[in-house]
């Protein structure tokens, strides 16, 4: 969420910066709301500072001598009273101005980084590097045509069971499923990371805090009869592991690492994205948050990034980093690194990771401070996150890259021991 006090100082930079995104705002109204809230509270504020003025007066009257019931005092009492009352009025109207105020500024996205590359659509993003040598043959097939010939998951019956852009593994593919999560949580257990694993179900505020709600409603999946919804990404349930805590900062930086099933609404065909592993209602993820100092988030991020790729580059997997313009970002994100991952079958790099700094968006919504011991204030932290990796695309990756001229599919080393073998549908 934006800054309140930023909004009644400085909209011109919310407006400039959120131009940058592609986006024409006018916080004339929302500005005068900010500054509106700000007047009730000093008011409130005075008034309760002269309350309590009145309260000691009436104490020292009391110890000098005077009467508890005699006029001077009582009518001491009859102006803190009707000061109590004025501040009460004051304060309902305070709190409704801050939830119109907190309610518009929900909608409002993050404001990019200052190195963001400008651009209005993600063609304008940009490459930062390549790591491996893409496979290029003819005659390569694509994932989805691998897992149906080695019986790895079932599509048509997965229909019947729920709807499409459900599936159902099985076999090796079930297995392969299951290493992936393993290696990938004992990857990141070993760089210091603390492994989580969450409530799948989250609630409204878990939404709002990390950014989900109220923009994203319709692409998620709610229960009818709770305030619950089915996690879109284990980002939703981290961000909320501290929200409305003040934390030390010594303890700073904390990193989960998360195992959830995610679930969202995909809109549209995508071509051919209606098949096989790539665009799901439901799918695997493992994924990565920071809460840091802010004056370490940007190491931080690239450090995040750094271990979501090092999964790519254990498992051999050609990628290439992007960084995402200011038109591509992600609502809550800063700042995003996409990783992509080739994929020989179907001859082009396809994200599977997106590593975004937040800054103290998440924080705010959520509540997030931090306190050093030797001061008095709080801060907001800064939160970091990042896939590390999205399964069923790394299976994907896999399959693809790993196909060999008899029809079976050749796995790295670093799963050997997690798979239980270094082949699928050999003899």
């Amino acid at each position: 969420m934006l800054d309140q006090r930023l909004l009644r100082d400085n909209p011109d930079l919310i407006t400039s910066e959120l131009a940058r995104r592609g986006l024409t705002v006018d916080l004339t109204g929302l500005q005068l709301v900010a500054q509106q809230e700000r007047q009730l509270e000093e008011q409130r504020s005075n008034l309760q500072a002269e309350g309590n003025r009145i309260g000691k007066q009436v104490g020292q009257l009391i110890q000098a001598g005077a009467s508890p019931k005699g006029p001077e005092v009582q009518a001491l009492r009859d102006q803190g009273n009707r000061i109590k009352q004025q501040v009460a009025v004051l304060e309902e109207e305070e709190k409704g101005l801050e939830q119109r105020l907190r309610d518009q500024l929900l909608a409002f996205p993050n404001l990019p980084a200052a190195a963001v590359p400008p651009g209005s659509s993600e063609a304008d993003n940009v490459e930062v590097k390549r790591w491996g040598s893409p496979r290029q043959e003819s005659g390569l097939q694509e994932h989805w045509q691998i897992g149906e010939r080695l019986g790895l998951w079932e599509t048509e019956r997965s229909v019947r069971i729920a709807q499409s852009r459900f599936i159902t593994l099985l076999g090796a593919g079930a297995r392969l499923e299951r290493a992936l999560i393993s290696f990938m949580l004992d990857q990141h257990s070993a760089r210091g990371y603390t492994e989580v694993l969450p409530p799948i179900l989250v609630n409204s505020a878990s939404l709002t805090g990390s950014g989900q709600l109220p923009k994203f409603a319709e692409e998620s999946f709610r229960c009818a009869d709770d305030d619950l919804w089915l996690t879109p990404t284990a980002e939703v349930p981290l961000t909320s592991l501290h929200r409305d805590e003040v934390l030390p900062a010594e303890q700073l930086p904390l990193r989960y690492c998360a195992y959830t099933p995610c679930f969202r609404r995909e809109a549209g065909s995508y071509g051919r994205d209606t098949r096989g592993l790539i665009r799901l209602h439901q799918f695997n993820k493992v994924e990565l948050y920071w809460f840091c100092h802010p004056d370490h988030s940007a190491a931080a991020h690239e450090q995040l990034t750094a271990h979501a790729e090092a999964i790519l580059e254990t498992l051999a997997l050609p990628y290439r980093r992007i960084e995402l313009c200011t038109a591509d970002l992600g609502f809550s994100a800063a700042r995003t690194f996409d990783l992509e991952v080739w994929l020989p079958g179907a001859g082009a790099y396809r994200e599977i990771s997106s590593c975004s700094v937040c800054g103290d968006f998440q924080a705010r919504r959520a509540s997030i401070r931090f306190k050093q011991a030797d001061s008095k204030g709080t801060q907001l932290v800064h939160t970091l996150n990042g896939s590390g990796l999205a399964v069923g695309r790394t299976m994907a990756a896999l399959l693809e890259n790993g196909q060999q001229s008899d029809g079976s599919v050749k796995l790295p080393a670093a799963l050997v021991p997690y798979f239980g073998g270094d082949t699928i549908g050999a003899g």
